[in-house]
């Protein structure tokens, strides 16, 4: 592996498309700082890459405080400098509307929307002076329309797209490249299949998760005067 890139930091390293994006990233060079809110479960992953000649560092993170956000971007920044941040943090929870509680419903919110902001607004703390960068945020099928005991994922992710909309107006022209990528399939992991029992998918029926992290890949390797923004991702089958 080629290194001396920079950093990439991806906060929600989850196991399956945060492994895929790290993996991806750390084939390219870069050093990643992978963080979740249980950092000993990436030690594997972690010494997988550095097997392989890569260079990964596994933290620790709650992604809904703003001091440990700030403090894991900066530790990138320090290794780096930073050149991509991601947010993949999921929230993916289904309750019907009179079983929704307060904590539920809050605690959602500040997974998945909050914690995007907190991250995007760190990342892009260290990368505007420099001119150049790239911000990442995964988005659902929950983030265009709100599904049967999904308000608050939904409203989340709402709120998630109204931040990498905001921030991608606001930052692209200071060099600085914001995307949001559309999940709008199920993936193939342990709890969608869990979810689906005893039905074996069909062939392509479920993502790869390394075929979603080569689309973080290709998203930040685009040339600055051909930006994506917004980009749905789904199987060739899927209906949509």
């Amino acid at each position: 592996m080629p290194q001396d890139k920079g950093t990439v930091a991806v906060v929600g390293a989850g196991d399956y498309i945060g492994a895929a994006i790290v993996r991806r990233f750390a084939a390219e060079g870069f050093t990643v700082f992978a963080g979740r809110r249980n950092g000993d479960q990436l030690k594997p992953l972690a010494d997988e890459i550095q097997a392989a000649g890569g260079r990964c560092e596994a933290r620790t993170l709650d992604a809904r405080k703003e001091e440990a956000v700030a403090a894991f971007l900066d530790e990138a920044e320090a290794a780096g400098p930073l050149q991509v941040c991601i947010f993949n943090v999921g929230a993916n929870v289904n309750f019907p509307i009179l079983e929704t509680t307060e904590r539920v419903f809050r605690k959602v919110w500040e997974m998945a929307c909050y914690g995007g902001f907190l991250t995007g607004r760190e990342a892009a703390r260290l990368m505007v002076p420099r001119g150049r960068g790239t911000i990442i945020f995964t988005g659902a099928t929950a983030s265009l329309r709100g599904g049967k005991g999904y308000a608050a994922f939904a409203s989340a992710k709402f709120g998630l797209r109204g931040v990498a909309q905001a921030m991608a107006r606001e930052l692209g022209p200071q060099g600085i490249h914001v995307a949001h990528l559309i999940i709008d399939s199920g993936v193939d992991t342990a709890f969608v299949r869990g979810r689906m029992g005893n039905v074996e998918p069909e062939p392509d029926q479920l993502m790869n998760p390394a075929s979603i992290g080569e689309t973080y890949w290709q998203l930040h390797a685009q040339p600055r005067d051909a930006w994506t923004h917004e980009l749905d991702l789904r199987p060739y089958r899927e209906t949509w």
